[in-house]
């Protein structure tokens, strides 16, 4: 007669990891394409006026924003339209030195279609933004943008 064995002694099989880091890094490589940084902490409040006829612009990497529009902080800064280029507060006399910070930081191919994109707040008043349009003239960058969204305005 044979001998049976019975399987009260045995305990399941360990799962099997061997491709749990695979897993780990498809994960860790699409969060890594799929995230976007920002780029800057935006310290004035933007909320872009509507426009009708918009063009998209192709190439960002050639695109520098100055945003205009009143502080986050009103507590620390008041309510007055205030300039930010790239994370800090600056003045309307500050504008040509960053212009010359961006064009150094392009390549000399580039330079000539560097735009300078404007983020202004809609209840921005004119002066600012023709002040800062101004200073641009002065250092030479006249490719000048207005950022918006696109739709049709409400009255």
């Amino acid at each position: 007669m044979s001998k049976f064995k019975t399987k009260k002694g045995k305990e399941s099989p360990a799962i099997n990891t061997s491709s749990l880091p695979d897993i780990i890094f498809m994960l860790l490589f699409f969060f890594m394409v799929t995230t976007v940084m920002r780029e800057v902490t935006l310290k004035v409040k933007i909320k872009l006026p509507v426009a009708t006829e918009v063009q998209k612009l192709e190439k960002k990497s050639l695109v520098s924003y100055i945003y205009i529009g009143p502080p986050t902080n009103t507590v620390m800064f008041g309510t007055e339209s205030r300039i930010q280029l790239n994370d800090q507060y600056a003045r309307v006399k500050d504008i040509p030195e960053f212009i010359a910070r961006e064009r150094e930081a392009r390549d000399e191919a580039d330079k000539s279609f560097l735009t300078t994109s404007l983020k202004v707040h809609n209840e921005t008043k004119m002066g600012v933004v023709t002040d800062v349009k101004q200073e641009m003239r002065k250092s030479g960058a006249f490719r000048i943008n207005y950022s918006t969204l696109k739709g049709i305005a409400k009255n």
